[in-house]
Order: C-alpha cells, then sequence, then structure tokens
C-alpha cells in the first residue's frame, strides 16, 4: 500500500482575509439560526443582550491608556467596518464623533452570498447590527455620551454625541 502526502501552498493574504471572512459569516449565520428557530425574536434579544455585555467587557480590558471609551468604540466599529472593505470614514466635530459608512462591505458580502445560493437568516443585517452595537455603545462608552445610527441607502451613519460641546455650559 502506498501513502501520498499532499502539500499545499500557504494562502496568499488576500486569501486568508477572505477565509476568515468567510468563516466569521458561516459561524454567525448559524448562532443566528440557531438562536432564532429555537428561541425565536425573544431569544435574538437575549442574544444581543450577551454579545453586548460579553464584547462591552472586553472593550474595556482591550482600550489603550489614554483613549476615550467613545473613540476606542467608534475606531473599532471603523475597523470592523473595514474588514469587509466598507467605505468609512470618522471626522471630529463639536458635538462628538461621526462614523459614515458610504458603502458598506458586509451588506456587499451578504448580497454576494445570497446570490451564491447561501439563506441567509436576516433578510438585511442592519436591524441587527444596530441593535447589537447601540447595545454594546450603551454598556461601554460614557454615560452622557449618546450612540444612535441612521441607514443612508447602502451604508449607515453612526453619531457618538455629548449633550453639550465642548466650552458649553
Amino acid at each position: 500500500m502506498t501513502s501520498e502526502t499532499s502539500q499545499t501552498s500557504p494562502l496568499d493574504p488576500a486569501e486568508k482575509v477572505d477565509l476568515w471572512r468567510q468563516r466569521y459569516f458561516e459561524a454567525q449565520a448559524a448562532a443566528e439560526e440557531f438562536v432564532l428557530g429555537e428561541h425565536g425574536e425573544e431569544g435574538l434579544a437575549g442574544w444581543i443582550e450577551a454579545n453586548s455585555r460579553i464584547t462591552a467587557d472586553l472593550l474595556r480590558a482591550q482600550r489603550p491608556d489614554g483613549v476615550s471609551a467613545t473613540d476606542h468604540f467608534m475606531s473599532r466599529m471603523q475597523r470592523q467596518l473595514s474588514l469587509y472593505d466598507s467605505v468609512v470614514s470618522i471626522e471630529s466635530q463639536p458635538s462628538g464623533t461621526v462614523l459614515r459608512n458610504a458603502d458598506c462591505g458586509i451588506l456587499r458580502y451578504r448580497k454576494k452570498a445570497a446570490r451564491a445560493g447561501v439563506v441567509l437568516t436576516f433578510e438585511s443585517p442592519c436591524g441587527y447590527c444596530q441593535k447589537l452595537n447601540t447595545a454594546i455603545a450603551d454598556r461601554y462608552v460614557e454615560p452622557d455620551v449618546t450612540v444612535s445610527c441612521e441607514q443612508a441607502g447602502d451604508g449607515c451613519t453612526w453619531h457618538a454625541e455629548h449633550p453639550h460641546a465642548p466650552g458649553e455650559d
């Protein structure tokens, strides 16, 4: 009996990124399908609650010295969206920080998966993303900061606003 060994060549960086995106997408879709199938919308609310608690705790542990929780949260959102090649920009304004996601790569990635025959749990990931990230922000950012999101075509705009602009009484 002969045995053959085959060696695979290492993945190039772009292939690795695509594979990680795919694996993350598969794991997230499986979790969503399971939670909704077993526990319905109430289970999904519980999933968001648990996920937001865990993520806020991780962010607290990972926050760099000298960086506000709000800035850390918004830069995390920017990096997360950038993983999917979203068109994202952040700007500081007197009232706080604005993150513009002009073309959401997560939404684009899901549309591509749907065209390839993948059955998606949600028609759109936007509602889930907004609920989850707003819940994370509620647990993590400074208590006087309000984080909100508005849909805009195939993207969204996130606002992290202070009740008063700096210097106001």
